[in-house]
């Protein structure tokens, strides 16, 4: 991936540390909106191992409310900007399905644009992504996140995402979008058995032949099928991502570095 010139290899699985700004967040909401625990929480993900840093400013969970961009601005500029200051070096993300936010953060020099809706909730988005010349993240999803729950029904959950994926690579590429990722999007407009299905199946994608990102950390298909907490998840986690990384995902976005970088060494030496 070209990050602003900046080439990452991905022949070795990258670790993405997910920091959510939003107080209403699943598994972390609400811990790291003020500056002092955001910047906490950057330096010790960074210290860990984390390649990328994925910044969101609006949940994205099922049934969360859909703020403006206005508002998602407020809340992400601020804390873009003393990240930037502080850690220049690091390669940030900003998790979005809002062009107008996607431009905001493109101006203050962020690195990567992570968008759960590929477009589909913004019409816009590529094209902005396309000016700035930087990856782009797509994920599978249906509706929005307060309908989503409710749009689990496919024929063959693995063909239609595989068409989904298609159609959109083909937009992104018209629009001169060279650094695709792809994103299954577990957990969104998904069943627990079929975010199974569609992990034991994940080979899959790589027929596609863009990297894959694996977002399962502490996701529900973990702790609803271990009976546990989101807090309790993590052995769950560790678990299924091995499970990803033989199964060629490329990029672990996480909200527990240290175990996910454990994970991939131990991967990559299994590899040798």
């Amino acid at each position: 991936m070209n990050c602003r010139g900046q080439l990452i290899s991905l022949d070795q699985p990258k670790v993405m540390g997910i920091l959510n700004l939003t107080p209403d967040s699943f598994f972390d909401g609400g811990k790291y909106t003020q500056k002092e625990h955001y910047l906490a929480q950057t330096e010790k993900m960074l210290t860990e191992g984390a390649d990328f840093i994925d910044i969101g400013a609006a949940s994205t969970d099922s049934g969360a409310i859909m703020h403006s961009a206005q508002e998602e601005i407020g809340r992400m500029l601020p804390a873009l900007d003393a990240i930037k200051k502080e850690f220049p070096q690091a390669i940030i993300s900003i998790d979005t399905y809002q062009s107008q936010v996607a431009q905001a953060a493109l101006d203050c020099g962020v690195d990567i644009i992570n968008d759960i809706s590929a477009g589909f909730l913004d019409d816009q988005m590529m094209s902005v992504v396309a000016k700035y010349k930087v990856p782009y993240i797509m994920m599978h999803m249906r509706g929005n996140p307060q309908t989503m729950a409710g749009l689990t029904q496919y024929e063959d959950v693995v063909k239609e995402m595989m068409l989904y994926f298609s159609e959109r690579i083909q937009k992104a590429r018209s629009l001169g979008i060279n650094d695709l990722v792809i994103d299954p999007g577990f957990g969104f407009a998904k069943t627990v058995e079929q975010n199974f299905e569609i992990l034991q199946k994940l080979e899959l994608f790589n027929l596609l032949e863009l990297p894959i990102l694996a977002g399962l950390s502490r996701k529900s298909m973990i702790y609803k099928t271990l009976k546990v907490t989101p807090e309790e998840s993590l052995t769950g986690t560790i678990a299924l991502n091995m499970t990803a990384l033989h199964k060629g995902a490329k990029i672990l976005r996480v909200h527990d570095v240290k175990a996910a970088v454990e994970t991939v060494q131990l991967f990559c030496q299994m590899e040798l």
